[in-house]
């Protein structure tokens, strides 16, 4: 089970340090995110309406190239491993949420993205191989329990 779980957070890493270093290579940290309008007649259109409203351009233009490559870089060493895979799992469920073309219906490779970070937050992966294990015999950890949820 360590093999697997080691293996599949260095898969996602890999996956998600790639998708966020080449968009950063290719068009900075300003990421042309035009696919980001709202269709109407889409089940999911309010939602993506909310995202809309409540989130502005500039910040979606940031948050995924950046989000992606942090995300990535904390799942391939194991450092904060969960709260990595909690964004991973927010930008998965953003991009469930206003993708447009639903090819594939609703299980496409954006919802099986989502239930690999969940999978990863549920087996607590950086704490196989990763520094989350290092830093989980801190002192400062041991002394505030609560980081552990952010660990591992």
């Amino acid at each position: 089970m360590a093999y697997w779980t080691f293996l599949l957070r260095l898969m996602v890493g890999w996956w998600f340090f790639h998708a966020g270093f080449t968009k950063i290579l290719e068009s900075g940290v300003s990421y042309n995110a035009s696919w980001f309008v709202a269709q109407k007649g889409l089940v999911l259109s309010p939602i993506m309406n909310l995202f809309q409203s409540g989130i502005p351009y500039g910040i979606v233009q940031f948050m995924i190239p950046v989000g992606e490559t942090l995300i990535g870089l904390g799942l391939l060493v194991g450092c904060l491993v969960r709260l990595a895979s909690f964004f991973g799992a927010f930008l998965m469920i953003f991009f469930v949420t206003t993708n447009r073309g639903w090819g594939h219906g609703f299980v496409n490779s954006d919802m099986m993205g989502l239930l690999l970070f969940v999978t990863m937050i549920v087996l607590a992966a950086g704490r196989i191989w990763g520094i989350d294990a290092i830093l989980e015999r801190t002192v400062f950890v041991q002394n505030n329990p609560w980081m552990r949820y952010l660990l591992g």
